[in-house]
C-alpha cells in the first residue's frame, strides 16, 4: 500500500508519497516526470528529507474522487464515459512521453478532478510494481452506481468480471468497446482519434461513430452463454449483498446509539406517578420493567448540534448524515457566497457518536480554533468550537 500524506506549502496542496529507497534521479521516469507539462498527469517534484525520498505531487484546486459522493450522488453514465475517455487520453499520453502506464495509480483516494472544468487528474510513480488500483477504483464505482439505470450496471460489472479474467490487459483496449454499450462514448477513443466536446466547445454528438466498432460489440453481448450470464449474476448480487451489510451495520449503528432514547422516551407520564415502597417497587419492576426517572430520559435525550455564522444565523441543523460546506451550489449542503471559500471547502460528519470536521483540500484552509487542518485532515469538534473556512467563521454548538 503507499505511504501517503497531504501537505500545506504557502498556496499550494500536495499528496506525498514516500518512496521505498533513495531512487535514481537521472532515470528516464523521474526526468521526465519532473519535467510537467503532460495532461492528465499530476506535477511532480521528487524531494528528499532527512536521508528519505519523496514524490510531491501538487493537488491544488482538485479533489479526490473518493471524496465526491457525500450528497447522495450516484455515478451515472456520463461519469462513466468521461472516465474511460480520460483514460484513453492519459494512456495515449502515457505512450507519446514513453511511459510505462503499468505505473499510472488508480486507487480512488489518487485519482482526481478539477473542481472548476472536471478535468481528470492521475498520480504517476515512476518504475511502481505494487498494485495499481484498478480493481479498488471499479468497486468504489460500483457502490456508487445509480442502480435505477440497469443497461450502466450490466456495463459496469462487465468491466469488473472482464478485468478480474484479463487483468491490466483489458484497460487497454477491451474496455473501450464494453463501454460503447452505452451509446454517446465517442467510439474513435480506441483508435487514437482527439475526443471533441467539453474541452473545444463542440458537441460530442455530431461525432460519427465508427459502425464496424460498434457492430462488433453488440452481437458479443446478446450471444452470452448461460455461464456467462450465471458469473455476471453472482458477481452482481456478490457485490449488492457487501452493499446492503455496510448499510445494515450503518443504520445498526445510528440505532444503537439512540436506542436508549427511543426506548424510554415514549410516555414520560408514566414517571410522575406517586412514590411506592421498596417492596412495592421490586413487584412492580418484575410484572412491569424498572421505573425511568425523569433525570434518565433528560440525559438519554441527545441535543441538536447546530452550525451559526457571525450573526448568530442557523446554517444548518446537523445529523447522522455527512454536510459538505463550500460554494459551489451543485456539490455543497451548505451554501457559502464568499471568495475566499473553496467551491467544495470541507465537511462536518459524525465519526463514533462524535463529529468531526474535515478539510477537503480547500485553497485557504480550513481551522479549528485558530489551527490549520492539512488537507483532508479530521479533528473532533467540541462545545463552542470557532471554524474558519478563509476569512467565514462558523461556530459549532
Amino acid at each position: 500500500m503507499l505511504e501517503t500524506e497531504y501537505l500545506k506549502s504557502m498556496n499550494l496542496n500536495y499528496e506525498r508519497i514516500k518512496l521505498d529507497g533513495k531512487p535514481e534521479e537521472r532515470r528516464y521516469q523521474y526526468c521526465i516526470l519532473s519535467r510537467g507539462g503532460i495532461r492528465g498527469l499530476l506535477d511532480c517534484s521528487l524531494r528528499f528529507i532527512n536521508g528519505d525520498a519523496f514524490l510531491y505531487y501538487d493537488i491544488t484546486s482538485k479533489q479526490s474522487i473518493s471524496k465526491m459522493f457525500y450528497n447522495k450522488k450516484t455515478v451515472d453514465r456520463e461519469w462513466v464515459k468521461d472516465f474511460v475517455w480520460n483514460l484513453n487520453r492519459i494512456q495515449q499520453e502515457a505512450s507519446r512521453f514513453l511511459l510505462d502506464d503499468k505505473s499510472i495509480i488508480w486507487f480512488p483516494e489518487q485519482v482526481y478532478r478539477d473542481i472548476e472544468d472536471s478535468r481528470w487528474n492521475f498520480i504517476y510513480y515512476p518504475y511502481y510494481d505494487g498494485e495499481n488500483g484498478f480493481r479498488q477504483f471499479l468497486e468504489f464505482v460500483i457502490e456508487k452506481l445509480d442502480y435505477d439505470d440497469e443497461l450502466l450496471v450490466e456495463c459496469v460489472y462487465r468491466m469488473y468480471e472482464q478485468y478480474e479474467d484479463m487483468g491490466d490487459t483489458y484497460i487497454r483496449d477491451k474496455i473501450f468497446r464494453d463501454v460503447q454499450v452505452l451509446d454517446e462514448i465517442p467510439n474513435d477513443c480506441p483508435n487514437g482519434t482527439e475526443r471533441k466536446g467539453k474541452e473545444s466547445g463542440e458537441d460530442v454528438d455530431d461525432i460519427e461513430p465508427l459502425q464496424s466498432e460498434v457492430l462488433e460489440v453488440k452481437p458479443e453481448i446478446k450471444q452470452k452463454t448461460k455461464r456467462q450470464k450465471t458469473n455476471e449474476k453472482r458477481g452482481l448480487l456478490s457485490f449488492l449483498e457487501g452493499a446492503k451489510r455496510k448499510d445494515k451495520a450503518e443504520r445498526g449503528r445510528i440505532k444503537q446509539e439512540n436506542l436508549y432514547a427511543m426506548e424510554y422516551g415514549r410516555d414520560l407520564s408514566l414517571v410522575a406517578e406517586e412514590p411506592v415502597s421498596y417492596d412495592d417497587e421490586q413487584e412492580d419492576e418484575a410484572e412491569y420493567g424498572r421505573t425511568v426517572y425523569l433525570e434518565n430520559v433528560a440525559e438519554a435525550k441527545e441535543t441538536k448540534r447546530r452550525l451559526y455564522d457571525e450573526e448568530g444565523t442557523v446554517l444548518a441543523v446537523l445529523d447522522d448524515t455527512p454536510l459538505v460546506i463550500g460554494k459551489k451550489k451543485e456539490e455543497a449542503d451548505v451554501v457559502i457566497d464568499n471568495r475566499m471559500v473553496s467551491r467544495i471547502h470541507a465537511r462536518v460528519f459524525k465519526e463514533d457518536g462524535e463529529y468531526m470536521i474535515e478539510d477537503l483540500n480547500s485553497t485557504n484552509g480550513t481551522f479549528k480554533n485558530g489551527l490549520r487542518l492539512k488537507p483532508y485532515e479530521k479533528r473532533r469538534l467540541m462545545e463552542g468550537d470557532e471554524i474558519r473556512l478563509g476569512s467565514f467563521n462558523i461556530l459549532f454548538r
